[in-house]
């Protein structure tokens, strides 16, 4: 490739920028043309092509890329050093590509229709709701779990392995169908990451490879999470971008599968968030509230939290201080914390379509 072209490509991220940023003021456009257009056509492709293979392509992909590139630097870095400019543009053109590459592939869905819009859902919701709320939530995950267990006091165990998992949630989906269409899923491209024991360290339970449209889940998640989190990443897959509203799908298509452990998981799921906003205002309503939980609830959550703590480390606010930038980068204003933002999804839905 010749020294113009290259210089042109790489120029090119700055037009590329400015017009991502001008079509995303036109979430209507994006969603007709694109996320319920474009999208759904080259996703498809991407599923059936790569989704039959027991493994992950993308996170191949990924480690092959990575080790070239630090094979690179250390065999070149003379040569890099005596010619630092071209080297610089060469990134820039790699970024270049990239950023082209994924908003072809998925990046336009952050600037889609939100869900709240399509569900016909206020955008917000008051305290009186959210306690009013969390205490259906609490009586009706107390009540799940004992009539799993018959003990108050014994925690939930998912009899299922991950593989009967991921066929379950499908199960779900199909099931949702009927009720939403726009959540449809075919062609599953499903799969545990190769990068599992990393994604654990980094602090996330999966991800959506937006270059080969396949649904990576931690396998080292705990099963009583697992459910959500599958189904969370299949929100990803189908074209819901922002955090908030693919937790609520994860949360939606397990509460209304016909499985009680999956419907557990939900319950278990959304209240965790609920108790959590709560807590981030009312520390002694959030304990009065907390305390109400069966045992066996509450040894669910320690399982879970005594998961992460065992992989916590200092670089794990290294990789969330990169992720929440790329969000807000995304049209996420809140980063990170738009995954809690799930809670006025829950509060309002419930409110609309009561949990049955």
């Amino acid at each position: 490739m010749n020294s113009k072209l290259k210089n042109w490509i790489a120029l090119s991220i700055i037009p590329q920028i400015v017009l991502v940023k001008f079509i995303g003021l036109y979430p209507e456009f994006v969603e007709n043309y694109y996320s319920e257009g474009f999208y759904p056509i080259i996703s498809g492709v991407f599923r059936v092509v790569l989704g039959w293979l027991p493994f992950s392509v993308g996170d191949i992909i990924y480690a092959s890329l990575i080790i070239l590139a630090i094979r690179y630097l250390v065999v070149n870095r003379t040569h890099i050093k005596d010619n630092l400019k071209p080297f610089l543009r060469d990134i820039v053109l790699v970024l270049s590509v990239t950023y082209f590459t994924f908003h072809f592939m998925w990046g336009f869905n952050y600037y889609r229709v939100p869900l709240s819009q399509k569900l016909n859902l206020k955008d917000s919701h008051t305290r009186v709701e959210l306690l009013e709320f969390t205490e259906k939530l609490i009586d009706k995950t107390n009540g799940l779990q004992y009539e799993i267990t018959s003990d108050t006091s014994q925690m939930v165990i998912i009899p299922y392995d991950q593989k009967e998992i991921f066929q379950k949630t499908l199960e779900g989906y199909s099931a949702l169908e009927t009720r939403y269409p726009f959540l449809s899923y075919e062609n599953s491209s499903l799969k545990k990451s190769l990068f599992s024991t990393m994604l654990t360290y980094m602090g996330y339970g999966g991800y959506l490879n937006p270059f080969t449209n396949e649904a990576q889940v931690n396998s080292k998640i705990p099963n009583f999470r697992f459910p959500v989190i599958t189904g969370h990443e299949i929100g990803h897959q189908i074209g819901y971008s922002a955090e908030n509203e693919v937790n609520f799908i994860g949360f939606l298509v397990t509460a209304y599968n016909k499985d009680p452990y999956f419907k557990y998981s939900a319950l278990a799921y959304a209240l965790s968030y609920s108790l959590s906003e709560i807590r981030s205002k009312d520390e002694a309503k959030f304990q009065e509230l907390y305390s109400r939980l069966h045992i066996g609830v509450q040894k669910n959550y320690e399982e879970l939290r005594k998961f992460w703590l065992a992989y916590k480390n200092p670089l794990e606010p290294v990789f969330k201080s990169i992720f929440n930038s790329f969000l807000k980068a995304n049209n996420q204003e809140e980063g990170i914390k738009s995954y809690g933002r799930i809670v006025t999804l829950l509060v309002t839905y419930d409110a609309k379509y009561p949990l049955e």
